[in-house]
Order: C-alpha cells, then sequence, then structure tokens
C-alpha cells in the first residue's frame, strides 16, 4: 500500500515512531519497499554517482540497515570449508557468523558482536536475514537460526534463541531466511517444527507469546502484517499455504493452499486494495480476494505457466495502478503483469541479467516517488520509471563487483538500503556507500 494514511499507520504499528529517512529493517521502514526521501536524483550525473566510502565485510546475503549515523549488517567469516554453490547439497563450513555496527557518514567500525557457527546448508555463503532494528535494540537471525537480540549502542547480547534447539528443528536446505518482524512489543520470527513455523517473542526478554501453524517446511517468507477485514491480520506464507493470523495472539483467521516447488516460499505477499498477490517457483501465483466484513480470503484467480510473474529471490511490487512489477524466477525476466487479470503486459531482461542466460534474474526494487531504483544482479544500480506501457530506464552506475555464483553466472543477491540521501550495497567483499542526493 502506497496512501499515506496506511503507511503512517503501519510504521506506528511496527516500528513506533522511526524517522523517514532510515532504513531500519529490510525493504524499509514499513516493508512495502517505498523510500519517502526527498531531494533524491532525477538522474545520475555523466560523471557517475559518488562513492562516499566502502569497507572491507566477509561473506553474506543480508542487506544492510540504516538507522541515523549508523549501519548494521552481518556476515560469516570463512575459516574452513567449501563455499561452492550446488542447489540441492548441503555444505560444511566452519567460521564465524558476525553482526557488525558501522558509522553510516563514514563506514568506520562502532562494534562487532561473533559467534562461532558451523554451516551445514545449500548456497552457504553467509546469513540471509536484514537485521532489524528497533528501541534501542538489533534483531538477526543468522543461517543456522541462531536469533540475537543486542544492545544498540554497544552490540552487548540482551537474549538470545537457537531454533534447532528451542524447537527441535534443522536448518532449512537454503537456511533460515525469514527477517523477523517487530510489531508492538513483539517480535514475530519464522522458526519451524510442529506448530511452530510462526513465533512470536517479548522482544525486550525474550519470552515466549505465542506459537501457531504446522507445515512440511517453514519456507523462507518473512513476516508481514496488513489491515483487511476490519482486522489486522499477520501474513505468513509456509511451504504449503499462506495464512492470515491474528498478531497479538496468533490464531489462524483464514488458510489457502498455495505450495511453490521445493519449499521456496520467499517473496513477501503484496497487498493491494482488498487483493493480495503471491508468487514463487513452479509457475505458483495467485491474487486472493480479501473479504471487507471479516478476515477471510477466496481466490481470484490463480496462474499458467503463460501468465503472472512467478518471483523468488525478491518481491515485487504493485503500483498505484493495479500493476504488478517484479523478476521473474522462471524467465530471468523483469515484468509487469495486470493484478486483477494476471495478464502480462511487457518483459524485459535489461534490470536483471542484462542477457536471456537462464532463470533466477535478480533486481531488487524501491519506490521513490514516482521512479524505481533497482538493484541489479550485476551490482548496478539502475534508476527507471515503470508503467504499463514500458521498462523506462533512465540511469545505471555499476556500484559492486558480483562476488556470488548462480548457474553458472556471477551474481549480487542482497538487498541494498535506503537511507541519509544514499545506497548501501554489499557483496562477499565489501559494503559501499553510494550518494544519492540530488
Amino acid at each position: 500500500m502506497h496512501r499515506l494514511l496506511s503507511c503512517c499507520l503501519v510504521i506506528v504499528a511496527i516500528n513506533g515512531v522511526v524517522r523517514a529517512d532510515d532504513w531500519p529493517q529490510w525493504l524499509g521502514p514499513t516493508r512495502d519497499s517505498v523510500w519517502h526521501e526527498k531531494g533524491i536524483v532525477d538522474k545520475f550525473p555523466e560523471s557517475g554517482l559518488k562513492v562516499k566510502w566502502r569497507v572491507p565485510v566477509s561473506l553474506g546475503y543480508a542487506g544492510p540497515a540504516v538507522v541515523g549515523d549508523r549501519v548494521y549488517i552481518t556476515d560469516y567469516v570463512r575459516e574452513s570449508g567449501d563455499v561452492t554453490n550446488s542447489p540441492n547439497e548441503r555444505k560444511e563450513l566452519k567460521g564465524t557468523e558476525r553482526v557488525l555496527c558501522l558509522s553510516a557518514n563514514d563506514g568506520k567500525p562502532i562494534w562487532e558482536h561473533s559467534d562461532k557457527v558451523t554451516y551445514k546448508i545449500s548456497y552457504p555463503s553467509g546469513p540471509r536475514a536484514t537485521p532489524t532494528v528497533a528501541d534501542g535494540k538489533v534483531y538477526t537471525l543468522g543461517a543456522e537460526g541462531l536469533l540475537l537480540c543486542l544492545n544498540e549502542k554497544d552490540g552487548k547480547p540482551v537474549w538470545s534463541k537457537d531454533f534447532k534447539k528451542e524447537y527441535k528443528i534443522d536448518a532449512p536446505i537454503w537456511c533460515f531466511c525469514a527477517a523477523p518482524m517487530v510489531d508492538g512489543k513483539k517480535l514475530i520470527c519464522l522458526a519451524g517444527g510442529e506448530g511452530s513455523v510462526a513465533v512470536a517473542f517479548d522482544k525486550d526478554t525474550g519470552k515466549e507469546l505465542w506459537r501457531a501453524l504446522s507445515a512440511s517446511e517453514p519456507g523462507y517468507c518473512p513476516p508481514s502484517i496488513i489491515e483487511a477485514g476490519g482486522k489486522r491480520q499477520l501474513i505468513i506464507w509456509s511451504a504449503d499455504d499462506l495464512n492470515g493470523l491474528d498478531p497479538d495472539t496468533g490464531k489462524v483467521y483464514w488458510t489457502q493452499p498455495i505450495k511453490p516447488s521445493y519449499g521456496m516460499s520467499i517473496a513477501v505477499p503484496q497487498h493491494h486494495g482488498n487483493l493480495l498477490f503471491v508468487s514463487g517457483i513452479g509457475s505458483v501465483a495467485a491474487v486472493f480476494k480479501l473479504k471487507d466484513s471479516e478476515p477471510a480470503a477466496e481466490v481470484v484467480w490463480r496462474a499458467t505457466p503463460k501468465t503472472a510473474v512467478f518471483a523468488a529471490n525478491t518481491t515485487p511490487v504493485i503500483d498505484d495502478d493495479g500493476i504488478i512489477y517484479g523478476a521473474d524466477c522462471m524467465s530471468g525476466s523483469f515484468r509487469a503483469v495486470k493484478l486483477d487479470s494476471g495478464d502480462r503486459l511487457w518483459d524485459t531482461f535489461a534490470p536483471t541479467t542484462n542477457t536471456r542466460r537462464g532463470g533466477h534474474g535478480t533486481a531488487f526494487i524501491v519506490r521513490n516517488e514516482d521512479k524505481y531504483f533497482l538493484f541489479s544482479e550485476t551490482g548496478d544500480l539502475i534508476l527507471a520509471k515503470l508503467s504499463a506501457s514500458k521498462y523506462d530506464e533512465i540511469s545505471r552506475f555499476h556500484v559492486l563487483e558480483p562476488t556470488g555464483e548462480c548457474f553458472g553466472r556471477e551474481v549480487v543477491w542482497s538487498a541494498p538500503a535506503y537511507a541519509n540521501k544514499c545506497c548501501f550495497a554489499r557483496n562477499d567483499k565489501e559494503l559501499v556507500c553510494v550518494s544519492l542526493e540530488k
């Protein structure tokens, strides 16, 4: 949702009062991929964007979070083990998972927290979940399920949970990925196990408040909250189905089956008006209509292989006209689709692979006023206008070298943060701050 009132309500509900130019969690202040900051460039200079600083980091897919004059990021310092990617093979790595706090002004270190962690996952190059920063605390979720609550000031531990021990589960093959979400006094997470796909903790003490849902696998989709049917609804997409819950109690309001291939529920369902769009690998996509009178959902349409966009690595966005824009995991292209019907409007490879090579083309999308910033798997930051009629690329700047690998091509698979009129992006070697000030 892009309406100002809705955004303000969600900001208060999720994180209390936050500054408009902070990026305190995955997908921004309201988890809707909207950057509200003013005074941002309309076109990149011919000489390129100004790089304010670059600092070394280690392995990781997790994007940064930015609050005030601080940047928070997680990584993995490998001591032994093979990091070569194999989609269906777990690799064992030994090393240290770190939470780093850096100055947003110059990248200098402020504090560091570290834990020895052994990985037994596929695509093992580091943690996935963007830190969540709220009310003086930093919440991180490691690849093997180590949930940390750290003091924002100095990085000292406040409380922690080990999901594998607490909920008697193994890490999913592509690890624990879902960025924790603060909702009032609660921290809501995807854990797994019988009756505990979704778990809410007291964000200050770590005390478990409720647990809910069972599934064949927890999936990888971060929790989100919408308002529909006269209720605030917690949306949880497991590997088997889509669910609407009462965020205060964990009570399940409704469940709709939608099962992606390989348990890969990743992209967060997108809410627009009374419609909810869900998509994943295996030509799986659907739109559900949310009832006005009660918290309930019914199918409007389900996709065929020739309709919709099947998002996986990145979450799509929906504009005010009801057009879905997203990177399609099946074709590797970036496409526009009608929300009400699933009809495709156009395709392009420009902001994803920039070629026609292979699937899982990736572009992380953020809206700023009437334009969109897309961070491509090629390491390029792209400024574009998107409409039902076309993809209109305005500018492009190469920020980072791809250091990851996907089916034989080099990629960057990490969502940037946008704050302080800057873009903060990382690969497996460095974190970069690029000015976007007009």
